[in-house]
């Protein structure tokens, strides 16, 4: 048996690099992690860190964080005027 004690995570986590989708990866496993625990304001942290991942990913791609909340309202837009359907299996 280990005698490592978890930190803020009790899942085993692997590090990502900033830029890269394994950073995305990360915080999202974070979250996931967080969520599991209960942790409301652990939640709130992973998500803002997800936002950073998501933001440094797309600004090496040549896309703005802005460029993404625009295109994301317009496929919502989609959604809502019946222009695009949810599959369900």
């Amino acid at each position: 048996m280990s005698n490592k004690q978890p930190g803020y995570h009790i899942a085993e986590i692997p590090k990502g690099e900033l830029g890269q989708t394994s950073k995305i990866q990360e915080e999202l496993d974070e979250l996931k992690d967080a969520i599991a625990q209960g942790s409301e304001i652990m939640m709130a942290i992973e998500m803002a860190d997800l936002y950073g991942a998501l933001e440094a990913f797309a600004e090496k791609q040549g896309y703005s964080m802005n460029d993404l909340r625009i295109f994301s309202f317009i496929t919502k837009r989609a959604f809502i005027n019946g222009k695009r359907k949810w599959k369900l299996k």
